[in-house]
């Protein structure tokens, strides 16, 4: 029988499902049938399809066993031997048809993506660099050192058209050059790992699933800059991504590829990991630097900017992990080539954490001007329970909410710029049509209040005060008057905040004014909230005609709000309701006697 592999993946989130006690039940399995010589069992990375974790695919074949637990270990096993049948209750369902697909490359959420960044997720076990190596890894730092020169570096990176992938959208070739026009010889290179939008992972699953990729674009933009030292921010609440990249590391060092003379060249670098203590702010360049310093981590104004003074003073190029992890292609395969993906203001992918209202949640990699459509319906599978698609955030909590007119979007920096949202670091939030517009833009300056420094007087006293607002609104208790301030407010706290957090903060409430402004006026004029969400604004009624006295709400009523006697007809005490829709949920699975009234 031909060497099979079975891949099992274990990022973050396949091993909160389960995946290691898969990975040891598998390992049982093939010790017990004597298969260790025809099967090599490995882990990987996450295959960025979170609704199926933990995942195991079967190589050469492509198969693709999805929600795999203990129990299934001996029918994979098993199927694997001559004459062995394919656990078919293990493939993937698309919601949709209800069809069976085995094989990894015909499912819908994979073979719509164009995966560069992503290719080897899933792919290598990120504990061995010979697996690196064996998919090319390490190809561009050779060429890099061997047969080009800095100049020639930046030139292909400018050429490419990449732009930072961590929110900013800069060119990335220009701030090499910039970096490399500075004087002296100790200048530093700062991967920006600090990844803290609520719905973001993205930078996690590389640094879990690919480190290597991340520690040679690192190489390549210190060899283009003149570095001699790098630095990896990453959050304390990565502690699995922790564990990958320093193994990794640990590896290249052995290997040559960090210290002096890599590869036999006049180029010498080192790196070392950070760990920052999960400030949200830190992800702000000049707060992740005050936060290396040892100081709070608070942003400063610019200029100067840390390309010309950062890191101890001296010409820092700071980067997202997927920036960093796209050098090895542009030099692997060329400026051009790289560049026919996008679109002629934004080359190459885009990496979105796809989450939210929306079937196949997970990390999708599409070229750039792509299509929010399809993104949200081609690739996440459209909306559970065939519910209406109401509005997408795009670029984390600073970015704006888009209404379905906005569908046909073109997935870029400009074009979501436009529309009123951002790339930003790769969020990307589906909401149904049971979402409160005004209850999601409160969610999400609640968040910016509690996150950001508060060193700047806009954003301090401004956030605060559209809280307060929204507070009251979602209350029935606003004005006509507090939707212009609302938005006079976000504006000005978009124009004085210090750092581009605060300058962005403002706009999930902006863009629900701009789009959903007929929701903010149902809470004001009519004290309503059409979405049923806003708790003062709905009341609970069971409807007596429809009542059939089973105690099911009763039972499950949290606070003893449900009154009624055996074979009567309930009633709630609106005294004691919390308006937690647990009556709702209780009794809409068989007779539909409770009712939301907003």
């Amino acid at each position: 029988m031909p060497l099979k592999k079975l891949l099992v993946s274990h990022g973050t989130c396949c091993l909160a499902a389960g995946a290691k006690q898969v990975h040891t039940a598998l390992q049982k399995e093939l010790a017990r049938w004597g298969l260790h010589d025809q099967v090599k069992l490995k882990q990987t990375g996450c295959h960025g399809f979170s609704r199926l974790d933990p995942v195991v695919v079967l190589e050469p074949d492509g198969i693709l066993f999805a929600g795999v637990n203990e129990e299934d270990a001996p029918g994979i096993v098993q199927s694997l031997m001559p004459g062995g049948e394919r656990p078919h209750y293990l493939f993937y369902t698309d919601l949709r048809t209800l069809e069976k697909i085995p094989l990894r490359d015909d499912i819908p959420f994979f073979n719509k993506q164009k995966r560069l960044v992503l290719n080897n997720c899933g792919i290598v076990n990120p504990e061995d660099i010979d697996d690196y190596l064996n998919t090319g890894g390490y190809k561009a730092l050779f060429r890099t050192v061997s047969g080009m020169t800095p100049s020639d570096v930046i030139g292909e990176i400018k050429k490419s058209g990449l732009r930072g992938l961590g929110g900013g959208g800069f060119l990335t070739g220009n701030k090499l050059e910039h970096c490399a026009r500075e004087p002296g010889s100790a200048k530093y290179i700062i991967c920006n790992a600090d990844e803290g939008d609520p719905g973001s992972f993205q930078d996690r699953s590389i640094l879990e699933g690919d480190p290597h990729a991340v520690l040679e674009g690192m190489l390549i933009a210190g060899y283009a800059v003149g570095a001699v030292k790098g630095y990896i921010y990453v959050r304390a609440e990565y502690p699995h991504a922790i564990k990958k990249i320093e193994k990794a590391l640990c590896q290249a060092k052995k290997r040559g590829f960090f210290g002096g003379n890599i590869l036999g060249s006049d180029f010498s670098f080192e790196l070392e990991i950070f760990v920052g203590a999960g400030a949200f702010v830190c992800g702000e360049e000049t707060a992740l630097l005050q936060s290396l310093h040892g100081e709070p981590g608070m942003p400063y104004p610019r200029p100067p900017y840390p390309i010309v003074s950062g890191f101890q003073g001296k010409p820092t190029l700071i980067n997202n992990v997927k920036t960093l992890a796209n050098l090895r292609w542009i030099i692997n395969v060329g400026a051009a080539n790289f560049a026919k993906t996008g679109t002629e203001s934004s080359r190459g992918t885009a990496i979105f954490s796809l989450s939210g209202n929306v079937n196949n949640c997970g990390l999708v990699e599409v070229p750039m001007g792509v299509s929010l459509r399809e993104i949200i319906f081609g690739i996440g599978g459209g909306i559970p329970g065939g519910k209406a698609f109401k509005a997408v955030q795009t670029g984390g909590p600073s970015g704006g909410f888009l209404p379905a007119e906005f569908l046909d979007t073109a997935v870029d920096f400009d074009t979501l710029r436009d529309a009123g949202s951002i790339m930003g670091s790769g969020g990307m939030v589906v909401m149904d049509e049971h979402t409160c517009m005004v209850d999601t833009a409160r969610f999400f300056m609640a968040f910016s209040l509690k996150e950001l420094c508060g060193q700047c007087v806009p954003c301090r006293l401004g956030t605060r005060q559209m809280l307060k607002i929204l507070n009251r609104i979602g209350r029935g208790e606003g004005k006509h008057s507090d939707l212009d301030l609302l938005e006079e407010l976000g504006k000005a706290v978009a124009r004085g905040s210090l750092c581009g957090l605060g300058k962005t903060a403002p706009n999930p409430v902006l863009t629900t004014l701009r789009y959903f402004r007929d929701e903010y006026e149902a809470h004001i004029s009519e004290k309503r909230c059409p979405a049923r969400v806003c708790k003062d604004l709905i009341t609970y009624r069971i409807d007596a005609q429809k009542c059939r006295a089973c105690a099911r709400c009763l039972k499950a009523c949290p606070v003893g709000a449900i009154i009624g006697a055996d074979k009567q007809a309930h009633a709630i005490d609106q005294n004691l309701c919390i308006r937690c829709g647990i009556c709702l949920d209780a009794c809409s699975e068989r007779f539909e006697a409770v009712k939301c009234i907003s």
